[in-house]
């Protein structure tokens, strides 16, 4: 077998992530080599391989999937934005420069159509089978002349393109018929049918308008996926619950000592990497919230600053909203707070940004005694150590370098009291050091929370993988699906009028 598949979306978030790594699992159990891939990616949610080169964090669980590890060519092309008007764009997991949206979409992208097949092409010599993840829709029609993700590397490939659409939001027909209908005809002739997911009900009621689909756009539905709580995983783009939805939604175990732990999450503008306290939540009777009040930090029995792409406006935010008080407050009464990566560098004395904010010379909050300047560089590494008498692995992707003048010796960062920092991503993965830093906690905090002996992060991703496999298996057409990823789409599909506009 050697093939390939595009999973197209109606929308974004209507699922491509999450089905991409259904059928990597589903692909993966029958024997087949699988790898992921998605030509440009949009997530300020990164992931640091092996080779230290900085990927989606989707790019990353899809790997897991397919039981490999990722690598750069899983995601030649990563932005980052830094605003509302320019990202940082990182080229095979190195960063090579700020781009605006009208400069990226001008002329780079276009250019970047090369590199991204020569990535496929290398990952398809090498495995059985790649599914590639599109991007937004591909149906827009602006961005079309300069696509790379969509209908632009299905293509320049050869892929068959199935079209994923959300029922849940509604008008998933008009979606379907709507995508196909603004593509070019040679676009058309690759879209091999739809999916539908997040389904409720009983699926005998969708037949007749899937039937009525089939008549009008001669593509068949390859499969109705029905709704299951927490499935979600490391997202892309916005404040999803990835595996917090898993431990929330479902029968959440009691917690083991007589007290919950209560975790609050400062939501800095421009939030990287919140999946880090996916593996807090996972813990029974740990409750981990986003807030962005200083009066949502009453209760919190830890503080959580997590990392940003923008240290300087999120510091600035925390102090226009009054966080910054009430966090420094807290750790004047020797109340627990941590601080990720941005959050760590905010937690330090003052900040020197000639690169990220161009701001200068900015103070920190001043709980610990950290000084940090950025450089053009861009830190990326998988760092492992010990840290509270456990083993940790973690990963950093950073500009700001700290220089620790005191403090008890934290992960690379430092500690004060029941402050702490770290630049390290991923830490809290790592079983035994996330119960033993919740027993820090719960100690300096006063609770009586005892952390669960046997919760292991890494099987719950791995269970939360496998039921996206089953997905699949059990409510798609798989032997269509084979067919499609070997043979590529159906010859002679119709057009469907009116088609791209010239």
């Amino acid at each position: 077998m050697s093939g390939g598949l595009l999973v197209a979306g109606t929308t974004s978030d209507a699922g491509k992530s999450v089905v991409t790594a259904g059928i990597c699992r589903w692909l993966r159990r029958q024997g087949v080599k699988v790898a992921p891939f998605k030509a440009q990616n949009m997530s300020l949610n990164s992931f640091v391989t092996r080779e230290g080169a900085e990927i989606g964090r989707a790019q990353a669980m899809q790997a897991q999937a397919c039981r490999i590890e990722p690598t750069a060519l899983m995601n030649p092309v990563l932005l980052k934005p830094g605003g509302e008007q320019s990202s940082q764009v990182v080229l095979l997991g190195k960063p090579v420069g700020e781009l605006s949206a009208r400069g990226y979409h001008g002329g780079r992208q276009q250019k970047l159509l090369g590199t991204v097949l020569d990535c496929l092409a290398e990952l398809r010599s090498t495995h059985d089978a790649v599914i590639c993840e599109g991007a937004g829709s591909p149906a827009e029609i602006n961005l079309r002349r300069t696509d790379i993700v969509n209908m632009g590397i299905a293509r320049g490939a050869r892929l068959p393109v199935l079209v994923v659409g959300d029922i849940d939001r509604g008008g998933v027909f008009a979606s379907f018929y709507g995508t196909l209908a603004l593509l070019s005809p040679e676009d058309q002739e690759l879209v091999a049918g739809f999916l539908v997911n997040k389904f409720r009900g009983d699926v005998s009621l969708l037949e007749p308008g899937l039937d009525m689909l089939h008549g009008l756009t001669g593509r068949r539905t390859y499969g109705v996926l029905p709704f299951r709580h927490g499935l979600g995983i490391d997202e892309e783009d916005g404040l999803r619950m990835s595996l917090r939805g898993a431990v929330r939604e479902s029968a959440v175990a009691p917690p083991v000592g007589e007290d919950v732990l209560r975790v609050a999450v400062c939501a800095v503008p421009l939030m990287s990497n919140f999946t880090d306290v996916d593996a807090l939540a996972a813990e029974p009777g740990v409750v981990v919230r986003f807030v962005d009040r200083p009066e949502e930090l009453t209760d919190a029995d830890l503080v959580v600053v997590p990392g940003t792409r923008g240290t300087v406006r999120a510091l600035e935010w925390l102090r226009e909203r009054g966080l910054a008080r009430a966090v420094a407050s807290r750790a004047a009464e020797g109340r627990p707070v941590l601080g990720i990566c941005g959050g760590f560098q905010i937690l330090g004395e003052h900040i020197e940004d000639d690169v990220e904010s161009r701001r200068g010379h900015v103070d920190g909050l001043g709980l610990l005694p950290v000084r940090v300047g950025f450089a053009r560089e861009k830190t990326l590494t998988r760092p492992r150590g010990v840290a509270l008498g456990q083993r940790v692995e973690g990963y950093e992707i950073h500009h700001g370098v700290a220089e620790v003048t005191g403090g008890e010796p934290f992960l690379d960062g430092c500690r004060v009291g029941a402050v702490w920092g770290t630049h390290w991503h991923g830490s809290l993965e790592s079983d035994g050091f996330r119960r033993a830093f919740l027993r820090e906690v719960a100690a300096a905090a006063g609770r009586r929370f005892v952390p669960a002996p046997d919760t292991s992060f890494a099987a719950l991703r791995e269970e939360q993988l496998d039921r996206l496999g089953d997905l699949i298996e059990q409510h798609a057409d798989t032997d269509a699906l084979w067919r499609l990823i070997e043979s590529g789409a159906p010859q002679g599909l119709p057009f469907i009028p009116p088609g791209a506009p010239a």
